[in-house]
């Protein structure tokens, strides 16, 4: 795709990956992605903002003119899909000269072998002339590694804002169109890699907020040309309180544990708590996580294997414990055949959650009626819960 102008002086440059699939051989990514460079052409000084991952240097060196004189490549984020071409584009653009910070810096010299004569590092609040444009840069750490920043064009008003506020969506929208889709997918991203830094975050959001804004240009995904509605939605993410939801993330080898997580679901819809349930042999991870944005309680449901959980319950607590949601009430449901220690092993792998322990349910094979009854004691006691944080 050619460069895209955003304004007579600022164009969008970048690769849409319309196939990818898996982001970091770890995410997943339905709706593909896009990798946003920006080329901003001042009076005096050229500079690009940002580059994409190293496999698509060639379309992003295939969008600048040739007779193009770049004074300046500026690095807001040193992780790769944002900063693996600038090899390229420095041997492109020999005269040009690195832009980012001091811990960005020592990253990027590790990652990619910049030689340190090409930086200049600024700090929080410099600012960058060009001419008749001027940048200021904005240390926004943790959105979502610790040297992350952000850029304001004052001229312009546009935030140059690299993960912040970004969506992994592969689309020849310029601009946010379809505000649910983005909405999602912002979630989803937010989900995913911005939930564990809650309260920085909010901190970089009362930093941002101190600027006019008229269009935040990400990274990933379209630009929003009505900063509030990105801005609103990571407010409600990051503040509100959490919901009257359970997220109930399971695995079922033999059909007992998923007897029992049926039963469970059936209780607390009868008693006004809405569920999730995620099966975690065919779900979605990053479903999961944007659910668990919002959950008031999480419920595991696992068999036991080899006298732990199952693998894939294992792995989707670890994913709950590294994402830290808000969720004030946790449990375990489950079968076992000749014993085990799988709530000790899950309760040992939650370190990170801020919760309270709601006895769990246990069944040794098929559920009996007894079991069935604690399901419901369990049931009657989260909605207990619920009503008392003021979820339900």
């Amino acid at each position: 795709m050619d460069a895209r102008r955003i304004t007579d002086k600022v164009s969008l440059l970048g690769y849409v990956d319309w196939d990818a699939r898996l982001f970091d051989s770890l995410i997943p990514l339905p709706d593909g992605t896009s990798y946003n460079s920006f080329l901003i052409k001042g009076s005096e000084k050229n500079v690009i903002i940002d580059s994409v991952e190293a496999e698509y240097s060639a379309e992003l060196l295939s969008q600048l003119d040739d007779d193009l004189k770049l004074d300046y490549i500026i690095s807001l984020h040193a992780e790769q899909d944002h900063s693996g071409s600038i090899p390229m584009l420095i041997e492109k653009y020999p005269g040009a000269k690195v832009i980012t910070n001091p811990k960005g810096k020592e990253l990027l010299i590790s990652l990619l072998n910049i030689k340190e004569d090409k930086f200049i590092t600024v700090e929080d609040g410099e600012e960058l002339s060009l001419g008749d444009k001027t940048l200021e840069f904005i240390y926004t750490p943790w959105v979502h590694w610790p040297e992350t920043m952000s850029a304001y064009l004052k001229e312009d008003k546009i935030l140059f804002s690299c993960d912040f506020f970004g969506s992994h969506i592969a689309t020849t929208d310029l601009y946010v169109t379809d505000e649910g889709r983005v909405y999602e997918a912002a979630k989803r991203y937010f989900a995913e890699i911005m939930m564990p830094f809650n309260k920085i975050i909010i901190k970089n959001i009362a930093k941002i907020l101190t600027k006019e804004i008229s269009i935040i240009a990400p990274s990933h995904g379209p630009l929003y040309p009505k900063p509030s509605f990105i801005i609103d939605a990571y407010k409600d993410w990051l503040e509100s309180p959490a919901k009257n939801m359970v997220v109930l993330p399971y695995i079922s080898m033999h059909g007992s544990t998923k007897l029992m997580v049926d039963y469970l679901v059936t209780s607390l819809v009868k008693k006004g708590v809405a569920v999730q349930l995620y099966n975690l042999a065919v779900t979605d991870i990053g479903k999961l996580a944007i659910d668990l944005v919002d959950a008031g309680t999480i419920v595991i449901g696992t068999p036991t294997v080899l006298s732990g959980p199952h693998p894939n319950v294992a792995y989707g607590a670890f994913l709950a414990n590294a994402l830290r949601p808000k969720a004030k009430f946790i449990s375990i449901v489950g079968s076992y055949g000749w014993g085990g220690k799988a709530v000790e092993v899950l309760a040992g792998m939650l370190p990170n959650l801020k919760v309270e322990i709601i006895a769990p349910v246990l069944a040794k094979g098929v559920p009996l009626k007894s079991d069935f009854e604690a399901l419901d004691i369990l049931a009657e006691e989260i909605a207990k819960k619920h009503i008392e944080q003021g979820f339900l």
